[in-house]
Parts: C-alpha cells; sequence; structure tokens
C-alpha cells in the first residue's frame, strides 16, 4: 500500500467476531433440566473429564441419527450430546455478511485455532431482502457457501435466522420496508408482518434444509427467534415460528436465546444541490418519510440521507418532524438543524421567493425494544409555516448503495478549493501496490462524513472520535487506481492517509 493516498477533492457519502455461549433450549421446543442448587460462592467441584471430540466433526461423522440432544446424569446436571456421545459445545460467533467473503475461511482457521468447535451466525434479512419480493444471497451474503466452508474445515453451524436479530443492526434486521405500513406490527402475528415471514421463509429455508446435520451438513441447531423474552408482545408469535420452521422441514433441534446462563456550516456552492437533479426519481403534494419513498421496486429507501426541496415567498415559524438530524438551508444557505427534540426554526421574512431545502439524515434504527415499531425516518408527517401546511415538494433520495454510485458518477464534478463548505460528494484516487492489503483510513480535517472505496461503504467518520481510523480490507482494494468518494456534512478536509494500525 503506498502512503498517503492522493485524494483530489472534486465536488458533485459489531461484531464481527464474538464469543458465543450456548444459551439455555427454550422451553417447549426440547426438554429442559433443573439445574443443581449448589452452586455456592467458593465451593470446590471435581474437575471436568477431558472429552476427546476428533470423530465429532462434520467430515469425520458419517452416520447420522439423533442429531444434537440433552441428557442428565443421575445427579440432574444437563449435558448435551451428539450422536448418544456426549457433546461440549465451544461456539463462536462470525457474521458472514460483516465479513469479506475473501476472509471467511481465515476467519474460520482462526476460530478452530482457538479451540472451537461450532461457529454461530445470524441471517439477516434486510440483506437479503432488501427490496420487497427481492432475494439475494450471492456475493457476501451467500448464506450456503459459508455454511459449507465451516464444514469443510471442521466447524459445527447453530444457525440464527432472522426475522430479528438484534445484532447491533440497523432496525435489528428488519427490512425497513415493514415500515411502510403504519397498521403493522413487527414481531406479532399481524397478517401483514407474517405474509412477509412466509414469502421470506419460502425462500430463505429450502436453502437451510440440505444444511441440516441429518442432511449430513454441519448445522446442528437452528434458532427460532432471537431475545423474544424482552419482547413478548404477542403469546402466539413464538409458538407460530416455531410451527412455520417445523413444516418446512428444519429437524434439527430448535433454541432460543433469551435466558443466557453464560457468558455546523453556513453557505453552500451556488451549485452544489444542482447535481442531485442527476441522482434519483420523486415528486409530491407532501414530505414522503424515506422508507415510502416510491423507489427500489416500490420498497422504498433504507439508508442514506433524503433532501426535501420548496419553494417559498414568504418567513415564520417553520415546524417539520424529522428524524434524524435535519440540516435547514435557504437556497444555498443552511439557517438551522431540526431535530427529534428540535422540531421548530424561525425562517427569517423574504423579500424574493426562495428555495427551503431540508437535508435528513438516517443515523441508524434502534435494533432493540418495542421501539423498533417507530422507526421511520426522514420528515414524518407534514411541513408547515405559521400552521399553514407546504404542499409541493422534490424529494432526492441519496441511499448510498453501489447502483447510487453509478447514477453519480454521470454528474458533473467540479475542482474545488482545498477548503470547502457544505454538504457535498469529494471524489479522488487511492493509488495501491500491486499486491494490495489490509490498511485503515485516516481522515485527516475531515469532520463529518462518509467514505466509498470503488462503492463498497466503510462507514461513517466524525472528528469528535472515539474512533479515528476506518478499517479497509485489501481484497477491496484494486492493483493501482480505486476510487474514493466522501460525503462530507461540513467542511472538507486536506487528505487521507492509509495507516497499519487502527486508532479506535
Amino acid at each position: 500500500m503506498k502512503s498517503p493516498p492522493l485524494l483530489s477533492p472534486c465536488l458533485s457519502w459489531k461484531r464481527m467476531a464474538g464469543i458465543f455461549f450456548l444459551p439455555f433450549i427454550s422451553s417447549g421446543f426440547a426438554p429442559r433440566f433443573k439445574q443443581e442448587e449448589n452452586f455456592m460462592l467458593g465451593r470446590a467441584h471435581p474437575s471436568q473429564p477431558r472429552f476427546n471430540w476428533s470423530h465429532l466433526t462434520p467430515l469425520e461423522l458419517k452416520n447420522r441419527s439423533v442429531g444434537l440432544g440433552t441428557e442428565s446424569t443421575g445427579r440432574g446436571k444437563p449435558h448435551f450430546t451428539l450422536e448418544g456421545h456426549k457433546f461440549l459445545i465451544f461456539g463462536g460467533s462470525i457474521h458472514y455478511f460483516r465479513v469479506p467473503r475473501e476472509y471467511w475461511r481465515d476467519r474460520l482457521l482462526k476460530l478452530k485455532a482457538c479451540g472451537f468447535n461450532t461457529v454461530t451466525t445470524y441471517v439477516p434479512w434486510n440483506l437479503h431482502e432488501p427490496e420487497r419480493g427481492k432475494f439475494d444471497f450471492s456475493g457476501n451474503l451467500d448464506l450456503e457457501a459459508f455454511v459449507l466452508m465451516a464444514a469443510e474445515i471442521g466447524l459445527w453451524v447453530i444457525l440464527r435466522p432472522g426475522r430479528y436479530i438484534c445484532s447491533e443492526m440497523d432496525l435489528g434486521g428488519l427490512p425497513s420496508w415493514l415500515l411502510q405500513d403504519p397498521r403493522l406490527l413487527l414481531r406479532t402475528t399481524n397478517k401483514s408482518f407474517i405474509e412477509a415471514v412466509e414469502k421470506y421463509f419460502d425462500h430463505l429455508i429450502p436453502r437451510v434444509i440440505p444444511l441440516q446435520y441429518r442432511q449430513a451438513g454441519p448445522v446442528i441447531a437452528v434458532q427460532v427467534e432471537n431475545e423474544y423474552g424482552s419482547f413478548n408482545k404477542d403469546k402466539t408469535y413464538m409458538p407460530y415460528l416455531h410451527k412455520a420452521l417445523l413444516r418446512r422441514g428444519i429437524v434439527e433441534l430448535l433454541l432460543t436465546s433469551d435466558v443466557l446462563a453464560a457468558i455546523n456550516l453556513q453557505k453552500l456552492h451556488q451549485d452544489t444541490f444542482n447535481q442531485l437533479h442527476k441522482v434519483q426519481p420523486v415528486r409530491s403534494r407532501q414530505p414522503v418519510n424515506m422508507e415510502n419513498l416510491p423507489i427500489n421496486n416500490g420498497s422504498g429507501q433504507s439508508y442514506g440521507l433524503v433532501l426535501y426541496e420548496k419553494s417559498i415567498c414568504s418567513g415564520g415559524r417553520l415546524r417539520a418532524h424529522a428524524h434524524d438530524v435535519a440540516q435547514v438551508f435557504l437556497d444555498e444557505t443552511m439557517i438551522g438543524i431540526l431535530n427529534e427534540n428540535n422540531k421548530d426554526l424561525h425562517i427569517p421574512e423574504l423579500r424574493d421567493c426562495r428555495y427551503l431545502r431540508i437535508l435528513v439524515e438516517n443515523q441508524g434504527r434502534v435494533n432493540f425494544s418495542w421501539q423498533i415499531q417507530n422507526e421511520q425516518k426522514g420528515i414524518t408527517g407534514s411541513v408547515s409555516i405559521n400552521n399553514s401546511s407546504l404542499e409541493g415538494f422534490t424529494i432526492y433520495s441519496l441511499e448510498m448503495k453501489m447502483s447510487f454510485f453509478e447514477r453519480l458518477r454521470s454528474a458533473t464534478w467540479k475542482p474545488v478549493p482545498d477548503s470547502h463548505q457544505g454538504p457535498a460528494f469529494y471524489c479522488g484516487t487511492l493509488k495501491a501496490g500491486p499486491s494490495p492489503k489490509d490498511t485503515f483510513l485516516s481522515l485527516l480535517n475531515w469532520n463529518y462524513g462518509f467514505v466509498f472505496i470503488n462503492g463498497r461503504n466503510l462507514g461513517r467518520y466524525w472528528n469528535i472520535g472515539p474512533q479515528k481510523t476506518l478499517y479497509l480490507p485489501g481484497v477491496w482494494l484494486h492493483p493501482e487506481d480505486n476510487e474514493v468518494i466522501l460525503f462530507e456534512k461540513m467542511m472538507s478536509g486536506s487528505d487521507i492517509k492509509s495507516t497499519d494500525k487502527p486508532t479506535l
């Protein structure tokens, strides 16, 4: 990697691996055993005997019939069994969708080298069905390839398929298009939600069936739902999911993870917003929240930012509900901020008609609690000045995904000074050697925004920290030239540098 990379500013946007200890089996899905009550602090216990599990690996265990189960000794201590043999699960989590596919084998081998015999992984619904009815199990989302690779390396698999996975993921892994209908109740037997679940299962579960233990695959257990005990809004929801999995052919041990027993800028350049006309297709009488924008084949927008534009000819008290943070402009001059705690803003009296522009950023949806039901982003509700509703908005979607950058490349890019104010896109070139390695990017003197390398999102940067560098996998780099695009909300910095060590 050549350092520092060259950046020519041009105008024109948790867990990868972690220890996982198997939760207790959910009541109703498999037998439970009462633990002895003699686990007193300081009391000595006989050391556990060592077990030889060398024959209990996916490649070695040929004769299969009973799979993962539970038994209890005469003293009442429960334990797991695999094909009738006493079996202790040492599980580590690797989320295939968060690790570059080229690194899957490396990460799985490292997990095995640490002494683990099982890998657990979530299945993110929002990534596999990004648009309603459009499913993706390719590339970095190739679940089957990941599971089979784990088996080849000698690891069993505990699969934790979504609906909801939590996983420090936007909306807990639920697709944002579910929020289009305010009557749809997430994680319940609400008819609209169940219909969406059924269609998702119809695509997901047939891929899982041949990966099961009794089909000579490595999947020894499947999670029914994640952490529903703390949500618990519908008593019939878990039994429904249980039956939905069984009738599609899931025969391995079913479990649930509930009772864990272990372990600001002042003005913009004149042409800043003109570039947005080259981006993306919306005009609406009223503002439309992100999830209900008529884009992506009717599935709305999931991430990024939305710009709402309307011509106004008088000032007064502006009121709007913006989620999460909105910058408000008159033409190219910023006049204030709106957020969930600040819904009002004074617009000065106008001599001539001006453009009111409201740029709203989605800073992420909560992934836990009943609050997930109310995580629509953008402007929700009407926009008014002096209690008079505004109508006739032009709305621009800045979704910041691969297809967005394809459209963005057709925009006219212009050189800018060393320091430039305003929400703006910046493009540049990062030059790499013939065999690029993993590196970390340091955004020197930049303020707040997002970094993309060859169309891949590396994440947010913010000058207040705590994270000062962004991880860039070497496999995402091309030898020689690589496209770098930044979306900076406040003021441009001077350059970008790569470093071998992160600053976290």
